[in-house]
């Protein structure tokens, strides 16, 4: 318990250092492998980021951890997010089975508690987001609806008789609804 607040030069120099150049290889990692290599768009994106933070930490701090050892193992994490995304676009099963989809916990003013309940979110969760939104209740929301990255979107209801896309690809949608957003999507797309 005593050597908490050791710490000498040398370990203060590698320090240091290892953060300079692990801080330099995160830019050139992210500038070659694109935006997406950061991002929390789903669970997988958050799991990434999170490991990737966890290895800079390692590196940067621990003995053990050579500059090399840590770059290296977080350039292959990457390069798998990386390839793992790109696979997604060209198969269906793959994207079905690594990404999650949103959830609609809300509609129309009313709680969907099967919905809550499988995803297992709270009424005063919801609240907490129609409050952040600034509307006073339920009453003036379209939808509510948990997504792929755990955020809470709130749409709000502007008395619009257009059904909303961006529902499009949300489950758990009352029933005809699915069908009411597939024929505008397939309309609007037609159109344009």
């Amino acid at each position: 318990m005593d050597n908490i607040y050791e710490c000498s030069f040398d370990d203060l120099g590698r320090i240091l250092m290892s953060a300079f150049i692990v801080y330099f290889l995160i830019i050139i990692y992210i500038k070659v492998l694109g935006k997406r290599t950061t991002s929390e768009l789903n669970s997988f994106d958050w799991i990434v980021t999170v490991s990737v933070g966890s290895i800079i930490a390692s590196t940067v701090i621990l003995e053990d951890v050579s500059i090399v050892e840590g770059g290296v193992s977080v350039l292959f994490l990457l390069i798998l997010q990386y390839s793992l995304t790109k696979l997604m676009f060209k198969s269906d099963q793959l994207r079905e089975l690594v990404k999650s989809t949103p959830q609609l916990l809300l509609f129309e003013g009313e709680f969907i508690d099967e919905n809550m309940e499988s995803e297992r979110i709270l009424k005063p969760e919801v609240y907490a987001a129609i409050r952040q939104k600034g509307l006073k209740s339920v009453k003036q929301i379209y939808a509510i609806v948990l997504e792929t990255n755990s955020q809470i979107s709130v749409i709000p209801n502007e008395n619009s008789k257009e059904i909303g896309f961006s529902l499009s690809d949300v489950q758990g949608l009352p029933d005809g609804l699915k069908d009411d957003l597939k024929n505008k999507t397939d309309k609007h797309v037609d159109d344009t």
